[in-house]
């Protein structure tokens, strides 16, 4: 083939590509703008996020994603009014506002980008592995919440109230690997990930899951060390949250922790951690 008709094919190729990313993405952000998952900076962050992973990554890193974002909308929702105690604790609600998308999607884009620059299997485990992550710690925390055990604050144990950052509970502690399961067993069969005669399809879910669960326990650790808390002088509740919402938006007092440690931040630390540890164990045991 003429290396300038090859060019010219991997060029529309390339801008096919990015025009059903843009689509799809722009289809999804407005589906979860409607469904109220997203507030309209949140179906922005979607777009930008879901357009860089169809684009490049192509459309089955696209269905990863969808996969993700779509089971944690629907936990979000379940059992809402149970949850809504709870919620207090959290910096935001269950619309997820573009920090959130970029801090839970941003490292899996970034793979997607790197692909085309620097293309490796690499990124392709990587991607996996921060979706992994992000699944995990979203189903753990909508999950967990419904503990009627309270949390153990996993650095010392100590039992700490529901939602408190950096508790755990058995129960979101299964969710996690749980979901992360679900997203290591579909990586092999969209092929993002294929199974070979040196690692199965059981196999790489198992090492996913892994991978994803250590993401989340690593959420968990920042959140109760450095993770920046408040605690409202009406109510004296702790919280993530800059201003307290239950109580008319009364400004909250620094506890502890670094300043610019909120909660997208660490999740975005988080999602590069499970990025990092699925490259390890894949390439440790299998490749």
């Amino acid at each position: 083939m003429c290396p300038d008709l090859f060019f010219w094919k991997e060029e529309f190729i390339m801008v096919q590509q990015l025009f059903v990313g843009i689509t799809l993405s722009l289809a999804i952000g407005w589906g979860g703008y409607k469904k109220r998952a997203l507030s309209a900076s949140g179906a922005l962050g979607a777009t930008l996020v879901g357009t860089a992973i169809f684009a490049f990554g192509g459309w089955r890193w696209g269905v990863l994603l969808v996969l993700f974002f779509a089971s944690s909308s629907g936990f979000s929702f379940f059992k809402e009014t149970e949850k809504q105690t709870v919620s207090e604790k959290f910096e935001k609600g269950h619309r997820r506002d573009i920090w959130q998308t970029l801090a839970n999607g941003g490292v899996g884009a970034l793979c997607a980008v790197m692909t085309v620059l620097f293309p490796s299997p690499v990124w392709g485990v990587a991607f996996v592995g921060a979706v992994a992550t992000v699944t995990a710690d979203t189903w753990a925390t909508e999950l967990g919440v419904l503990s009627r055990r309270l949390p153990r604050l996993i650095t010392s144990g100590k039992r700490v109230a529901p939602g408190f950052s950096g508790g755990v509970t058995a129960l979101g502690t299964a969710a996690a690997f749980l979901g992360a399961l679900v997203i290591g067993g579909a990586a092999p069969m969209l092929a993002i990930v294929p199974a070979s005669s040196m690692a199965t399809g059981v196999t790489l879910a198992l090492l996913f899951a892994v991978a994803g669960l250590s993401g989340a326990l690593v959420d968990s650790l920042l959140g109760a060390t450095v993770q920046i808390l408040y605690r409202c002088p009406a109510c004296a509740s702790v919280t993530e949250q800059v201003v307290h919402h239950r109580c008319a938006d009364t400004p909250t007092q620094y506890v502890r922790g670094i300043r610019w440690m909120n909660n997208d931040v660490v999740n975005f630390i988080s999602s590069l951690a499970g990025a990092g540890i699925a490259a390890v164990l894949l390439y440790r045991f299998v490749m």
